[in-house]
């Protein structure tokens, strides 16, 4: 009888401490509306802000929703818009989720899941996909990091590139596509794209494969909201520079080299490294020989 008691003594314990355990802990805070928060650089410029509909105000973060963040430069300005997202109070991190978007004065718009902004380091980044849109490129991959403005950019993995101009602009421009396992580097100052590992180009009378690739584009000058940027970079390709096991292929001829350099304009290739071009010969030898 002791013993039955004892039992029941610790099976009442377990319940009661199992469903104390299984209850949440309110954190405390308030919920506000229109909430803003802004920051200020030298000479009392304005360098950011932040702000939602609602927010709810914890011990750590504050919780919007429907948020709004700007970015300011003495150049240009970053817009980032999503529907909800945690602003940590100490290190002054936000994290951004759903339909999270990045708009550039310079014209560029980033569109991804989720997104961390660090907003000391100017540093904007995602393990998510990201798509972004500029002109008459459309770029995307997984796994991206770049500078608040947009101005560089790397992608981890997955890398496409598109770049279709509109049929009613430049004359002679062509659809092309560059895909690669990734890492991407794009510098939109220097107006050059660096594509690294299992590259390939294809156009609609060439496709090139390398290990590693630099696109160079056209610069250009363009005005964005009354924003001059100096030198934009454009949807046409000036220069491609292939590197490390390049492969050529024009119609059925086949072109293999370690480097390869290939000019937009005059449309010639340079080959450098060992170069070897095999030829498909469609005419009959015997008759090309006279016999």
């Amino acid at each position: 009888m002791a013993l039955k008691r004892v039992f029941l003594f610790f099976a009442f314990l377990f319940y009661a401490c199992a469903s104390f355990a299984a209850t949440p802990v309110a954190e405390s805070g308030q919920q506000i509306n229109d909430f803003s928060l802004s920051g200020f650089g030298d000479k009392g410029k304005k360098a950011w802000d932040l702000s939602g509909k609602s927010a709810d105000i914890l011990n750590e973060v504050v919780r919007l929703k429907e948020v709004v963040g700007n970015h300011y430069t003495d150049k240009d300005s970053v817009k980032l818009t999503a529907d909800k997202g945690d602003f940590n109070k100490d290190s002054g991190l936000v994290h951004l989720e759903d339909n999270v978007v990045i708009t550039s004065s310079g014209g560029a718009t980033l569109t991804t899941d989720s997104l961390d902004w660090d907003r000391k380091k100017q540093i904007v980044s995602t393990l998510d996909r990201v798509n972004v849109h500029k002109q008459d490129m459309n770029l995307s991959g997984v796994g991206a990091k770049s500078i608040t403005a947009l101005k560089t950019m790397e992608l981890e993995k997955d890398v496409r590139l598109d770049i279709q101009p509109a049929e009613d602009k430049i004359k002679g421009k062509e659809k092309i596509m560059i895909t690669c396992d990734g890492p991407l580097e794009v510098d939109y100052e220097k107006n050059i794209a660096v594509f690294n590992n299992n590259v390939k180009v294809e156009k609609t009378d060439l496709t090139i494969y390398s290990d590693r690739m630099q696109v160079y584009f056209t610069p250009k000058k363009e005005e964005t909201k009354g924003i001059q940027e100096s030198m934009a970079m454009a949807s046409s390709i000036n220069k491609i520079v292939a590197q490390g096991n390049v492969r050529i292929l024009r119609g059925e001829n086949t072109t293999y080299s370690q480097e390869a350099i290939y000019d937009a304009a005059s449309k010639k290739i340079t080959l450098t490294g060992r170069p070897q071009i095999i030829i498909y010969q469609a005419e009959d030898m015997n008759a090309a020989f006279g016999n």
